[in-house]
């Protein structure tokens, strides 16, 4: 059985629906490094996790990267929507852009793209990704694979990343549904927050990564 590591249980209901229902959910606290980048963070993750459990574990990070602000808040999207608020992002987009000359169309100051990042670990050998840990970065090195001789990291675990994006703009808060930033990023006419669970799955980010990781998945061997 394969772990989807969440305390959201609506990601595991959307991961069942590209998985025949073949996942259950993994309640574990795994540590969430400092990086510029979803991959290393997932990766991380993943690892960890797969020690933890001892069976194949799925691992997501996302975030809403604001290309006004070079893909910030990026993989500190869940800090920052804690501590500042989602309105007050909305406010900071639109006042740069109009501090930027920009009259408030749907021109470059507001596009913005909501990312995730699957990480999928089992222990077992295949083709990995290319591995997104920063070899600089102790910390994060050593969650590369169990402790080799002295200080260096040994031998790798295995991971594998599926990405999936899409593409809107941010606008002013609409819409009761969804949560986190959903209401301020619209996508084809409607933000995340006006559409149905249904109708936001079948266009997320997250549902575009399980389609390309399940579709990888099903050929994997058992």
């Amino acid at each position: 059985m394969l772990r989807y590591v969440t305390t959201n249980q609506g990601k595991v209901r959307e991961a069942e629906e590209y998985l025949d229902g073949a996942v259950s959910q993994l309640d574990f606290d795994y540590t969430e490094i400092q990086a510029g980048d979803l991959g290393p963070i997932a990766a991380r993750g993943a690892r960890e996790a797969y020690r933890h459990a001892g069976e194949p574990v799925l691992v997501d990070d996302a975030g809403l990267f604001v290309e006004r602000f070079d893909g910030f808040p990026g993989p500190y999207s869940a800090y920052v929507e804690e501590t500042l608020g989602v309105e007050t992002v909305y406010r900071l987009v639109t006042h740069e852009a109009r501090d930027g000359g920009d009259d408030g169309a749907a021109g470059p100051p507001y596009r913005a793209s909501f990312r995730c990042v699957l990480a999928y670990c089992d222990g077992e050998p295949f083709a990995a990704s290319p591995d997104p840990v920063d070899r600089t970065d102790r910390t994060a090195a050593a969650a590369a694979g169990p402790d080799g001789d002295g200080d260096e990291p040994g031998i790798e675990v295995p991971v594998k990343l599926f990405e999936g994006v899409v593409r809107g703009r941010i606008v002013a808060p609409r819409g009761d549904g969804g949560f986190g930033y959903d209401p301020i990023f619209e996508h084809d006419g409607q933000t995340f927050a006006e559409m149905t669970a249904a109708e936001k799955n079948a266009v997320s980010h997250r549902g575009r990564a399980l389609a390309k990781f399940a579709e990888w998945f099903a050929d994997r061997e058992p």
